[in-house]
């Protein structure tokens, strides 16, 4: 029988932010969206003020401040960093480990049961060496399935079943685990978002236990495939296999609110082969082609007394590429027939399409890869190993600007004490 431990990092950003600042220790903080927007994470201590995840800041700021709250701009190289240092640390208890999300990993413990008797014993093991070489705070689920893990895990954050900071669902009796799952939301169960739990209230299922009992042949026939594997996974058998390689993306986009409304053509050029060399980046790092690109650019919605534009435009390329330079120059013809002069612009973004793996790259008849760029692959490794190497934005191409007025705005931006060398927390004796 398959076992599976679901780690999930407790109140992840809000946790990174407080790691490196001493006083922050009981302080309620909070980490904003892009453009210091909305209220995207919470401690715990921000939690029991109440503070609503997805909150404008602006609108909350004045009370919040009053109750000593902290608020953070995301500082994701931060975030990332040590999102990658947790996954070090896991696989060290396990050799199969699949990367949900930042701050959630799949361990298959499958061939432990035998070694390790006691699984939540081994689950502390792995809270304690987290809490000891990186200062973080997770909580492990344990069951059969990955859908019962990740319940195994909301159980053991809200303390349920007995459990502190580890809920191992493999040695729970079937008439306890009903008893336990007729308590908890049907909502809280993987994959069941709001649209799909309201439609489920309408048939009388409401709770997990509800959902698990209910004929899966009926979810397949009323929902889908998806939904009818999570009811078997609720029964223990497991459908969803550790995906230790991620797939591939099939598709790649960039785009970010800009920290004011650009009125100028040229600043949206610079936006537009900024977020591309960015997607292309990754493009490359999955070894893909794109096939298709696409560019949309719209104005502030949230302000309808003022003048309201939006379009987008998908273009498919003359031959699949990764080549930066390539694919900037198509997003800029299609902004350039998309652009409308007279309107102030928030938002832009790019979306590469139709990828498909680079060993499957097949030539032009018309040897446009050579009359666009000579050799791309030689010039686009140096690229990406230089800037590897000394950091983005290292080497980037002129179109992407320098100044570049219309970053998003992170006023409250923390250090990046890991990896940025001058920025590394110093300790000091007094």
């Amino acid at each position: 029988m398959p076992i599976f431990a679901l780690v999930d990092c407790n109140n992840f950003y809000a946790s990174c932010e407080k790691l490196f600042d001493p006083t922050l220790k009981d302080t309620p903080v909070v980490v904003l969206s892009n453009n210091d927007g909305c209220v995207v994470a919470r401690s715990a201590e921000a939690k029991a003020l109440g503070i609503p995840m997805g909150a404008p800041w602006f609108q909350i700021r004045e009370a919040a401040e009053r109750q000593g709250v902290v608020a953070y701009s995301s500082n994701y190289a931060l975030y990332a960093d040590l999102s990658n240092r947790v996954v070090e640390v896991l696989s060290g208890f396990s050799p199969n480990v699949e990367v949900y999300s930042i701050d959630e990993s799949f361990l298959e413990l499958s061939g432990f049961a035998g070694v390790e008797p006691d699984l939540a014993a081994y689950g502390q093991r792995i809270r304690q060496r987290v809490a000891d070489w990186l200062g973080l705070a997770v909580c492990v689920g344990i069951a059969p399935t990955k859908t019962l893990a990740k319940l195994a895990n909301h159980c053991a954050k809200k303390m349920l079943a007995g459990s502190a900071g580890v809920c191992d669902f493999t040695v729970i009796s079937d008439d306890a685990l009903s008893r336990l799952f007729a308590t908890i939301d049907v909502g809280e169960v993987w994959g069941v978002g709001r649209k799909i739990a309201l439609r489920l209230d309408e048939m009388g299922i409401r709770t997990v236990e509800q959902l698990r009992r209910t004929d899966p042949d009926l979810i397949r026939r009323r929902f889908s495939v998806v939904l009818e594997r999570t009811v078997r996974e609720l029964r223990g058998l497991s459908c969803l296999a550790l995906e230790e390689i991620a797939p591939p993306k099939q598709q790649i986009m960039s785009s970010r609110s800009f920290s004011r409304l650009l009125t100028e053509r040229r600043e949206l050029e610079e936006a537009v082969a900024s977020y591309m060399a960015t997607a292309a980046e990754k493009l490359r790092r999955q070894r893909c082609l794109a096939g298709v690109v696409q560019v949309y650019i719209r104005t502030n919605i949230f302000k309808p007394d003022e003048p309201q534009y939006q379009q987008s435009m998908a273009l498919p390329l003359l031959a699949p590429s990764d080549d930066t330079r390539v694919l900037t120059a198509w997003a800029l013809r299609i902004l350039r027939r998309i652009y409308r002069d007279g309107y102030g612009y928030h938002k832009a973004g790019i979306m590469l399409l139709d990828l498909i793996p680079l060993h499957q790259r097949q030539a032009s008849l018309f040897g446009v890869e050579q009359e666009e760029g000579g050799r791309p692959q030689a010039l686009m490794q140096v690229l990406d190993e230089i800037n590897a190497r000394y950091g983005r934005r290292t080497l980037q191409f002129a179109a992407e600007g320098i100044a570049r007025p219309w970053q998003m705005r992170r006023n409250r931006l923390s250090p990046s004490y890991t990896t940025k060398w001058d920025e590394i927390p110093a300790v000091l004796a007094r």
